[in-house]
């Protein structure tokens, strides 16, 4: 359940080079104002794509923010602020883009518990305080052409006309935003490289938040994955069998306690080989992926759930990735000519799938 105390739009026109701020926040007593504006939030929060940071000594943000939660600031003046900064960075930028900005204080109520939770794990999540979050996203507008209805003299007119305003949709991506964690100060964010004066920049980690940037628990998925690929191949082993053994190791350890550990990984896959895991740890360091990364359960399904094969004969194949952690359903053989066989166990019916 996610509640929004507070959230304002401030509006960027940059090519007449006027910035519109607001005074008042927005109605959230009008539904799809609410809506639109929780969507984009619960987007955010749930991305697996999410960097991490942590804020570094003399961080102005953190004194402004601090200021707010203190009571010795308003939301709308913070936001102003914010928005006046964001202004003066992006028009700077080489390459232009329409935006506008949301800011957001609100609370989320911990994930439900799973099903199977010990009555430790319920009292645990049934006690846990809702957590509150700042928010900044950048919206992305984009062109639309819409109709334009006229009645001149002549008769009724229906014109197509350019529309340059339109917000992203409820569902459209937000590639900018951070998302600070009002008690323990964590930051989320996702952000990309823009070029001011020809130099790349961060915005948001590094001028606005000055805080550190981690990688997102998907990029450190997919390089898991990739160090496993190699390795296994290397050494001669299944390369499906243990990407996919990975994928269910992953989302067993999200499950437990949303973190993920890649060496730990690498010894789960690799349990039988003790040379190829010692080989991925290895390979974990030099390509300095971290002790451990923060992964949502959500983000992890998502990520692991299924795992897809094409053989170069033009079959494609979906399957659980826990599938692999056994041969009860799903196995592969190689033959002696070379080739692979893959043998699918306990079916009991078919259909088809268009």
């Amino acid at each position: 359940m996610l509640n929004i105390r507070h959230a304002i739009l401030h509006a960027f026109d940059f090519d007449t080079g006027t910035m519109f701020l607001s005074d008042r926040e927005l109605d959230l007593d009008e539904k799809l104002v609410k809506s639109y504006v929780r969507r984009h939030l619960n987007r955010c929060v749930n991305s697996e794509r999410n960097m991490h940071g942590e804020f570094g000594e003399g961080s102005g943000f953190v004194e402004e923010l601090g200021l707010y939660l203190g009571h010795r600031n308003s939301f709308e003046e913070l936001s102003k602020q914010l928005a006046q900064f964001m202004w003066e960075t992006l028009r700077t930028c080489d390459d232009l883009e329409p935006l506008d900005l949301l800011v957001a204080d609100f609370e989320q109520s911990p994930e439900a518990p799973k099903e199977d939770a010990s009555e430790e794990e319920l009292n645990k999540a049934y006690d846990a305080e809702p957590i509150r979050r700042f928010a900044i996203l950048l919206l992305p507008r984009s062109q639309t052409f819409m109709h334009s209805i006229e009645h001149p003299s002549g008769g009724a007119l229906n014109e197509i006309v350019r529309h340059d305003a339109t917000l992203p949709n409820p569902s459209g991506k937000v590639n900018t935003y951070a998302l600070i964690d009002c008690t323990t100060m964590a930051v989320d964010f996702s952000d990309k490289p823009r070029t001011i004066a020809g130099a790349e920049v961060w915005i948001m980690p590094n001028m606005l938040l000055q805080c550190t940037r981690e990688p997102s628990s998907h990029e450190v998925i997919e390089e898991v994955k990739r160090i496993i690929e190699e390795v296994a191949e290397e050494g001669g082993q299944n390369v499906v069998r243990a990407v996919s053994r990975a994928k269910a190791c992953v989302a067993h350890s999200a499950e437990v306690d949303e973190r993920v550990m890649p060496e730990q990984i690498g010894s789960q896959v690799f349990e039988d080989e003790p040379v190829m895991a010692e080989r991925f740890e290895e390979r974990a360091q030099e390509a300095g992926l971290p002790e451990e990364v923060h992964v949502r359960r959500a983000a992890a399904r998502r990520l692991t759930k299924n795992h897809r094969i094409r053989t170069d004969t033009g079959i494609d194949i979906a399957f659980p990735s826990e599938y692999s952690l056994g041969d009860d359903y799903i196995s592969f053989q190689r033959e002696e000519d070379g080739t692979i066989s893959i043998m699918i166990r306990n079916v009991q019916s078919i259909e088809n799938r268009s």
